[in-house]
Formats: C-alpha cells, sequence, structure tokens
C-alpha cells in the first residue's frame, strides 16, 4: 500500500506467509451449542463456536459471576443486521436469565428480588 515519493508501485519485500493468514469471523449465533475445533499454529487446537446459547457473566457492582441463559440480543453498535439474526460479537447488548443471580442475591443477603414490596405478606 505504500508508494514510492514519485507515486509508483513499491515491490512486495516476501511472499505471503502461511503464519500471516487470516479466516473468516466466526459470527456466532444463538441457538443451541455447536462447536467446532480448529488446528492453529505449532498443531494447536482452538474453539469455533458457531452457536452458543449460554455463557458466563458478571454482576459488576456484585462482584458476582454466573452461568445463564442467553435470552435475546437486544442491541448492537456497529449493526442492526447483527440484531436481527441474532449473532453474539464482541460489545453486543443481550438479555440474559437473571435467576442464577436472583438465587444468589437471595442466599447472600436473604433478600427476595423482583417481588412487590407491600405483596408478599399478602401472597404467603
Amino acid at each position: 500500500h505504500k508508494r514510492r515519493s514519485t507515486g509508483g508501485r513499491r515491490v512486495s519485500l516476501h511472499m505471503k506467509r502461511k503464519f500471516e493468514m487470516g479466516r473468516q469471523p466466526a459470527m456466532t449465533k444463538l441457538a443451541p451449542k455447536r462447536i467446532r475445533q480448529m488446528r492453529g499454529r505449532g498443531g494447536n487446537l482452538k474453539q469455533r463456536a458457531l452457536r452458543l446459547d449460554h455463557g458466563t457473566f458478571s454482576w459488576g457492582t456484585e462482584v458476582a459471576s454466573r452461568k445463564t441463559r442467553i435470552l435475546d440480543v437486544v442491541y448492537n453498535a456497529s449493526s442492526n443486521e447483527l440484531i436481527r439474526t441474532k449473532t453474539l460479537v464482541k460489545n453486543a447488548i443481550v438479555q440474559i436469565d437473571a435467576t442464577p443471580f436472583r438465587a444468589w442475591y437471595e442466599q447472600h443477603y436473604g433478600v427476595r428480588l423482583g417481588k412487590n414490596k407491600g405483596n408478599d405478606d399478602k401472597a404467603a
């Protein structure tokens, strides 16, 4: 891409190398889990997630991490098509099942989340 000061093209210094190779993005979809193994440099194996429906999420203010179900892709700043096709990428905003976090909160603090304050005595 660099050119000479006269505007002419430069000759490349070497041919393409195997270690410079890139691959197509995985474009992980929201569906039951499907993972393929890819061979990497040195014969190492990488995991390529084609479909996922679970993940480990962190509740930052409470410093709690739990594995939970992913319900939906809600927002993606890069493209609306990624929302429509339910593609899981970095920085995508997803809706998750809060049950593991609700159970942790109740066990840790002794307070039930998601209930109205006045109605829990009448319902019991």
